[in-house]
């Protein structure tokens, strides 16, 4: 009964009555975390650093504009930002799931007309704020589009609505196949021409998205096909551009395997030569929430089982085995702008441990597999307007950052090298892959060197079910420390009471409509605020530290030396 009744409230997020909290909570779970500092175990690439939208014009609003600064701010210049819809026919006007730019119309007689001023304005917002294209082709112009007549061009999809009200004009081939391939080169001509080749050498250039899955309305050999008149357009304007794909949804099943037979030994549909340049593949993983008992479970080990299945795809045909992955959409589930109560993990720290346990994992993953993971893409960003902390997949709610965000900051302050370290109350791999996190929690661990000389360990406890559970007794012994035992230790937490704007928002009554003074409280809360953590030196360079992490908290504690 006490459960239920604590489940009923947390949803409603009311805070606890604190004769319920002090009765439901059992005694901290102890935890043993050692680190040795001086044993590395290869690097820890900077995966977490691509972001992505289906509104492309959100980029250059304001609350997209501000965020964007915060996500530049992560690693300043190695951020990248992929966008649905960029080639799109509109006026540029922002809604759910749909953008426009309006690159591509013709003339009366069928003579194509090109205007870059909107995805300039786009493109410019990213670098003006240290953020770089992840640059997706697509989707067909009005003009361009194979789609039978009468068929709508922009779809009338919102909220609540199947997912099969997406599907409109937008998403058909080309009627000219040399046209499309146009568009593209003049497109890269032009990005060379206004941004420097140089510039747009490190851009990824990648054609449509999710072609098997609900993006695409034509045989699976119509994409490849579009695929390759797009490179071979990209290509022809700068030959050294990076370019790949698919961008499947999931591991892509047959439709990924004759996209590699195709790329690698196939007839190239522009060219006519064998095969495609593919400089990086990419697939797609998303988990599967669910709401069971009065509660929201997560569904961490679909994730994670996906993310397995590309990589052992991305590594099946010999010629591309080396080729830097990048997983292209990676999520606890598949819609940032769907509803429902499954989806409610959203706004507080459900979203932020998942995040942390999820990443741990994929690395694990891409080194069992040996992967040459490049990059992991939170296909999250903002929705413009929205009323506060509305439920969608985001990280930020009108301007002020969720905890989410607070984890890629974490992330970010890891090094490259990671430290062998180990927790006695972390899942394995292959149990958290096959089952996710539905008996004792997962209170894990990655350790990391950074540049300067510091011992970074981030620390998660996470649980599939979002109901009430107890801290975790943190006891993190570090040895092998360099020139002794650390002048100082110090702890960002994002947990209920840290970092964490949403549970700042309900202490105040949840406001619709927050005047300026809650608003700096709110950007007050969401921020992280380093603290001094008292660490025991022993023998030998060795230090421990104490602190409890409450369940579906993530901290980092950074160790300097002397």
């Amino acid at each position: 009964m006490i459960r239920s009744t604590i489940a009923a409230i947390t949803m409603l997020g009311l805070p606890l009555p604190a004769m319920v909290r002090a009765s439901a909570i059992p005694p901290a779970i102890p935890v043993a975390i050692d680190v040795q500092a001086d044993r590395t175990e290869g690097t820890l690439p900077p995966v977490w650093r691509f972001f992505g939208a289906d509104e492309p014009n959100y980029a250059t609003m304001k609350d997209g504009r501000k965020l964007l600064v915060e996500l530049g701010k992560l690693r300043g210049g190695d951020v990248f930002f992929r966008a649905h819809n960029l080639l799109n026919t509109g006026d540029g006007t922002a809604s759910f799931k749909w953008g426009s730019t309006n690159v591509y119309t013709e003339a009366k007689d069928g003579t194509p007309v090109y205007d870059w001023t909107n995805v300039d304005r786009i493109i410019d917002t990213y670098l003006a704020r240290g953020v770089r294209p992840y640059l997706q082709i697509g989707f067909m112009p009005e003009a361009m589009t194979s789609a039978p007549a009468g068929t709508p061009y922009q779809h009338n999809w919102r909220p609540g609505f199947d997912y099969k009200y997406i599907i409109s004009g937008w998403a058909y081939p080309p009627k000219s196949y040399d046209k499309w391939r146009e568009l593209v080169y003049r497109w890269t001509l032009h990005n060379v021409a206004r941004y420097g080749r140089a510039e747009v050498e490190r851009w990824y250039f990648e054609v449509w998205n999710e072609a098997n899955g609900a993006y695409w309305e034509a045989p699976r050999e119509a994409f490849y096909k579009l695929h390759d008149y797009a490179v071979d357009g990209v290509r022809r304007a700068l030959p050294t551009a990076r370019v790949g794909g698919p961008d499947s949804a999931g591991a892509g099943g047959e439709f990924m395997d004759g996209f590699l037979r195709h790329v690698t030994s196939g007839t190239n549909y522009a060219t006519g030569k064998i095969g495609t340049p593919t400089d990086f593949l990419a697939f797609h993983a998303k988990g599967r929430p669910s709401f069971v008992d009065g509660h929201v479970r997560m569904g961490i080990s679909n994730h994670l089982q996906e993310v397995d299945r590309g990589f052992v795809k991305a590594t099946s045909v010999p010629a591309l085995a080396t080729r830097p992955v990048v997983i292209g959409e990676s999520d606890p589930e598949g819609c940032a702008a769907c509803p429902g109560p499954e989806n409610a993990y959203r706004n507080g720290t459900m979203y932020s441990s998942y995040t942390a346990a999820s990443f741990a994992r994929i690395w694990e993953l891409a080194a069992r597999r040996r992967v040459n993971l490049e990059g992991v893409l939170s296909w999250s960003f903002e929705f413009e307007d929205q009323p506060w902390f509305a439920g969608y997949r985001q990280l930020a709610s009108n301007g002020v950052a969720l905890p989410v965000l607070n984890v890629f900051r974490l992330f970010a302050q890891l090094g490259p090298n990671r430290l062998r370290a180990t927790s006695d109350a972390q899942v394995p791999l292959d149990s958290i892959v096959a089952d996710g996190v539905r008996g004792p929690a997962d209170i894990g661990t990655i350790a990391t060197r950074t540049t300067d000389g510091r011992t970074a360990v981030l620390v998660w406890h996470y649980h599939d079910d979002d109901v009430v559970g107890p801290p975790a007794a943190i006891r993190l012994a570090v040895n092998g420390l360099r020139g002794g035992a650390p002048a100082r230790a110090t702890i960002w937490r994002v947990d209920e009471a840290n970092g964490n704007a949403f549970s700042a928002w309900k202490r105040m009554g949840s406001p619709l409509n927050p005047d300026a003074t809650q608003y700096a409280a709110l950007e007050t809360a969401a921020t992280m605020q380093a603290q001094p953590l008292a660490s025991n030196a022993g023998g030998q360079g060795t230090v421990t530290v104490a602190f409890d992490l409450p369940r579906q908290g993530v901290a980092l504690v950074v160790l300097d030396g002397r």
